[in-house]
């Protein structure tokens, strides 16, 4: 990966990842498709200035997906769920 920004794509907003921001200090995000946890844990620590303790991944696959007699699939995502160690925080607004 050529650049940090390029790893982590975006912040997951969800009921699920909200209530883990607020009880057990753990941000999910959607990072590359190619992106291994060490990569990930670099990134992170780098665009948002803090210290992480953990990453797990978790790969979506695709889903198949029509619109009439077309048949297709969804893009296949790559979930992070990092832990940030006491202290650290993010604020997703």
């Amino acid at each position: 990966m050529n650049n940090y920004r390029d790893i982590i794509k975006a912040p997951i907003i969800t009921e699920k990842s909200a209530d883990l921001a607020q009880n057990h200090n753990t941000i999910t995000f959607s990072v590359d498709v190619k992106a291994n946890k060490t990569q990930i844990k670099q990134a992170i620590e780098k665009i948002f200035n803090v210290k992480v303790e953990s990453v797990n991944t978790v790969n979506v696959k695709p889903k198949k997906k029509r619109v009439g007699r077309y048949v297709g699939k969804t893009n296949k995502v790559k979930k992070a769920i990092v832990k940030l160690r006491e202290g650290s925080s993010i604020e997703l607004n």
